[in-house]
């Protein structure tokens, strides 16, 4: 038999306050190669049963203290999917018929054969890993779909950031997120946070290079009455607020060396020590990090700690520059606008064609959050106010890659547009539909009416 803890790994939790029954049953689990672990009372189950636990619970319905019928009850509070099978003496067979109807899986009438209850136990674990699949794909597609919500375009890079945040929200490591000013780092940090288990957990954000020298580690670490001069009360750090949660630290390389030192201390052994305390504070945090500065390069000239750089570089995930990415910039433009429009009450303004090449040709600095502002701009009836020069060509770019990548970002923005057939979409964009058709082809696009249906069906 298994000892006494109830993890992932525990197929079977078998109750029952008769200790001949519950070795008996126990042993022929065993023997059948589940993993079980067996209780006398129900009491302390629904506590120590882990959230979307893969198995099944058999429990006799006569028991003191919490009974099989108020087991089931308490258990469906909790997730009604989650199987029950309950023991049942002669007697209580009216009692099972009633549970089944409550939602119980199954009942098995004392005395019964061995094979009934491993019979009805495999059916029921695979009844549970069916179910599990089907929520954890449900939550896949609801992530994904909030995903996209958040961070909208259609560019290859845009769709490459989205894989890889969706591959590490569902893990607990640590992340590095490396992208230049206004690129979207605290939405990235974001999303990773609401998309893990610790969503409901709390989300810390703390931008270093904004904090004080002398007052950075208090902000961070806490601090006991009389810790320095003015200290009066204790102070509960950013990093022990977060317990339970994510910790987004952005700007990390403005952090003083000696910060460095207890911040790699932490991410080490998840402990934190107030200033002026003597208590260890265990931590259960994920910290997500930010930087639009090199930090190997940073290493190299001794201005951040090798060690903590190698620490936070296990998963790093870099945002590109908007310049990376300029089919996206039309479709997050409108989106900007259309936004700020109904904020402020005013009618949506259409881009002209000017406009659009000169959004396309501008080198945007700022990235998304100049962008943002260009918007908000544009829609108070300000114009763009770009007067900036434009973009360098990325990579050594030829005339006619430019020109390729202008065309394809114009169609890729005019396909975000709602369009009920092909055919409109060519005319907004005032070329023939065969034309569209063929250029839909060439660039990788796909033209989609809200349900998938190809481009030459769709006319």
């Amino acid at each position: 038999m298994s000892d006494n803890r109830i993890d992932d790994g525990t197929q079977v939790v078998l109750i029952d306050d008769d200790p001949h029954l519950r070795k008996a049953l126990s042993q022929t689990l065993d023997l059948a190669g589940l993993k079980v672990v067996c209780l006398e009372d129900a009491r302390t189950l629904e506590a120590r049963l882990p959230a979307d636990w893969h198995g099944v619970v058999v429990s006799d319905i006569r028991m003191p203290g919490i009974d099989g019928l108020q087991l089931l009850a308490n258990l469906q509070g909790r997730d009604a999917d989650l199987p029950v099978l309950l023991i049942t003496g002669h007697g209580d067979v009216q009692l099972a018929v009633q549970a089944m109807r409550a939602g119980a899986y199954d009942f098995l009438e004392k005395p019964f054969p061995s094979e009934a209850l491993l019979d009805s136990v495999r059916r029921a674990l695979a009844l549970r890993r069916l179910v599990l699949d089907n929520r954890s794909l449900r939550l896949a597609l609801a992530d994904r779909q909030q995903l996209a919500g958040r961070l909208l375009g259609q560019s290859p890079a845009t769709a490459r950031l989205r894989e890889q945040i969706g591959a590490l929200a569902g893990t607990s490591a640590d992340v590095l997120i490396l992208g230049e000013t206004g690129a979207g780092k605290e939405v990235v940090a974001r999303a990773l946070h609401d998309l893990s288990a610790r969503r409901d957990g709390p989300f810390v954000a703390i931008n270093a290079g904004a904090l004080a020298e002398s007052v950075v580690e208090s902000e961070l670490f806490g601090h006991e009455p009389g810790a320095f001069t003015g200290a009066q009360k204790r102070r509960i750090g950013k990093f022990e607020f977060a317990n339970g949660g994510t910790l987004f630290l952005d700007e990390i390389e403005s952090m003083s060396l000696d910060v460095q030192v207890k911040l790699l201390r932490l991410l080490q052994e998840r402990v934190v020590e107030r200033l002026g305390g003597n208590q260890l504070i265990r931590l259960d945090i994920r910290v997500i990090a930010a930087t639009k500065e090199d930090l190997r390069q940073a290493a190299d000239q001794g201005r951040f700690r090798a060690d903590l750089y190698y620490r936070l570089n296990v998963a790093p995930l870099r945002i590109p520059a908007l310049r990376e990415r300029s089919e996206d910039i039309l479709l997050l433009f409108q989106q900007f606008a259309e936004t700020a429009g109904e904020r402020h009450g005013l009618a949506p303004r259409a881009l002209s064609a000017e406009q659009r090449a000169q959004l396309l040709r501008h080198a945007w600095p700022g990235n998304v959050r100049e962008l943002q502002n260009t918007a908000e701009r544009f829609a108070l009836g300000l114009g763009l106010g770009l007067d900036s020069p434009p973009a360098e060509p990325q990579g050594g770019a030829s005339l006619p890659e430019q020109v390729e990548a202008f065309e394809r970002a114009l169609i890729a923005a005019e396909l975000a547009r709602p369009h009920s057939s092909l055919r409109s979409a060519a005319e907004a964009l005032g070329i023939p539909r065969k034309t569209l058709h063929d250029k839909l082809r060439k660039h990788g696009l796909v033209f989609a009416d809200g349900g998938g249906t190809p481009p030459e069906e769709n006319d």
